[in-house]
């Protein structure tokens, strides 16, 4: 006969090694997210830096948290030091709330709380401004833990004592400190010393709100560290959810932990930490292919963003440039692009996240590699005084000035790299000599418009007056995007004449054969066209017109057409809503 112990004890393993398992399959599923954390926060070496952290509530844990966060350069380092601050949350946890046996599978319910926060973000990622999130909840709640445990180890009498530390704490552990007050104050029978804390819970936003944040808002200092993601056009109050579910589990375990000790509870516990996190995890494969590929891209990887775009059907603006960029590096853009497909781009608008365009994850690096250095400088800086001078912006920003000649200001912001701790050898790549001859091949000036992916597509389309062969290729590739008959007859003109005895790109002739047939100018230029490729053209409308008879949607009809026509200019040029 098993006893009951023993049940007990085999449930409450069993249910801690699968939600550990499960934290580790999270973690190493979203490894590119981690190294996305790291690039896109700002911790920056230096007294002004740490000031203004300092002279708001909270601070010192960001400034904490940010430090950590740069470990996430190697995502399963990050992941590891993240998992050791849980592991000891688990502890602590115990301990200070006095959990014996199977109420001990409680603790695993904040650190469900915690895994949520760091995976559910989606594009609040590329456009948060909460210095050191990744790491300043987790440190902040495993300090109030151990205050906790602190103050119930001590005799009851010295509680009030407690309740003060945690008021004057307010402003190094912000919401963590009142946390830490109402769990003291309600895990012993209410007494006086408890109706202090409350009053010390009340005022405490109030008091140090006139003392050290009079320049802030009352409700900035009230939420003090409490995350909220909220720009001036969009708010996801959703994020917020983990930490209301944090604060909320930390009372209740208070209030009644020690009386769940019964043998399901780690079962439930478990069960429903994996569902809270499952059902609030941002999933989906662009988000992480447009990281990875990003990521390749930084480092000139150009093989690797290529594999990766054979493989996405359905990929995003950001990936449809980064694969044409990859293209001018490896060779075949008018060959390989359309025949590839994907140009059109889908939308990456996900209600369950903030609304980020092309502009915030890859317009810098694509205006680098197509010469536009003094584009690209103006775009980081900007988005770099917005969101934070990060690593991404520190690179990018050192590299357009290197690029421009401008050593004296890229080592400004090489220097503030090489504090980093995995950046200490860091220096600008050299400048690829097709990015040098499109640099040279026409005016990079500063327009003033606002930087997007239509903006990028018209200016480059504009480039046909340019006797670069390269430069040519990439004003006819994009009149071609544009679907812009006037500049595709002016860039292949100049087209023809500088690639004069080289084979003829198929798309482009496709492209040739449709705006003879549907957009006709004067002057046009008559080149002989494949027959094979001519009667194809002809079916294709034959086809087109078949389906359409037979009322079938526009939707419909491009899903038909994808297998046999997908890989055409014509499918493109028909089928893509895309418009620049």
């Amino acid at each position: 006969m098993v006893s009951r112990d023993k049940v007990c004890r085999a449930t409450l393993y069993g249910s801690i090694l699968a939600f550990v398992l499960f934290v580790v399959y999270i973690l190493y599923i979203n490894q590119e997210v981690f190294y996305t954390a790291h690039d896109r926060s700002e911790f920056l070496y230096g007294t002004p830096f740490f000031n203004t952290l300092m002279s708001r509530p909270f601070g010192l844990m960001q400034y904490v948290g940010g430090w950590l966060t740069q470990f996430f350069y190697h995502p399963a380092l990050g992941s590891a030091m993240l998992g050791g601050i849980w592991l000891l949350i688990f502890l602590v946890g115990r301990k200070a709330f006095r959990l014996q046996g199977s109420a001990s599978a409680l603790m695993l319910l904040p650190v469900a709380c915690l895994l949520t926060s760091v995976v559910d973000l989606g594009y609040w990622v590329y456009v948060s401004t909460i210095r050191g999130y990744w790491f300043s909840q987790s440190v902040g709640f495993l300090l109030m833990l151990l205050l906790l445990w602190g103050a119930r180890c001590t005799p009851r009498r010295w509680h009030i004592a407690w309740y003060v530390l945690g008021f004057f704490l307010f402003p190094v552990l912000g919401w963590f400190a009142l946390l830490f007050v109402l769990c003291l104050a309600i895990v012993e029978r209410p007494t006086w010393r408890e109706l202090l804390g409350v009053a010390v819970l009340v005022s405490s936003a109030i008091v140090w709100h006139a003392l050290l944040y009079s320049n802030m808002k009352l409700e900035t200092v009230s939420y003090a560290g409490f995350p909220r993601f909220v720009t001036p056009s969009d708010l996801s109050e959703s994020l917020s959810i983990p930490f209301w579910a944090l604060g909320g589990v930390s009372v209740l375990i208070a209030i009644c932990g020690r009386y769940l000790s019964k043998w399901f509870v780690p079962v439930l516990c478990t069960v429903g930490g994996i569902v809270f996190t499952m059902s609030l995890m941002f999933q989906d494969d662009n988000y992480i292919d447009e990281m990875r590929m990003s990521r390749y891209a930084s480092d000139d990887n150009w093989k690797e963003v290529l594999k990766m775009a054979e493989e996405n059907k359905k990929p995003t603006t950001t990936m449809v440039f980064l694969k044409n960029v990859a293209l001018m590096h490896e060779g075949g853009l008018l060959e390989r692009s359309f025949a590839m497909g994907g140009n059109e781009g889908a939308s990456i608008y996900n209600p369950d996240s903030v609304h980020v365009s092309f502009l915030e994850i890859a317009a810098p690096l694509t205006y680098y590699n197509y010469g536009m250095f003094n584009e690209g400088f103006r775009l980081s800086f900007e988005c770099a005084v917005q969101s934070g001078f990060s690593p991404v912006y520190l690179k990018m920003l050192a590299r357009c000035a290197y690029a421009n000649g401008e050593d004296q200001l890229a080592n400004r912001y090489i220097a503030q790299l090489h504090h980093h701790p995995f950046y200490t050898q860091w220096k600008p790549a050299t400048v690829p000599a097709s990015i040098c001859e499109l640099h040279n091949s026409y005016p990079d000036e500063i327009t003033g418009v606002e930087s997007s992916d239509g903006y990028i597509v018209t200016s480059i389309s504009l480039w046909f007056e340019s006797d670069n062969k390269l430069a040519s290729e990439q004003a006819l590739f994009y009149s071609m995007l544009r679907r812009d008959s006037r500049r595709f007859w002016a860039s292949f003109r100049k087209f023809i004449k500088l690639h004069m005895g080289e084979t003829f790109p198929v798309p482009v002739a496709e492209a040739y054969i449709l705006y003879m047939d549907k957009a006709p100018e004067e002057k046009r230029v008559m080149i002989p066209v494949n027959e094979d490729l001519y009667e194809r053209y002809k079916r294709f409308w034959e086809t087109l017109g078949q389906l359409l008879q037979q009322g079938k949607s526009r939707e419909a009809v491009a899903e038909r057409m994808r297998a046999n026509y997908g890989d055409t200019y014509w499918y493109y040029n028909l089928f893509s809503r895309r418009v620049y």
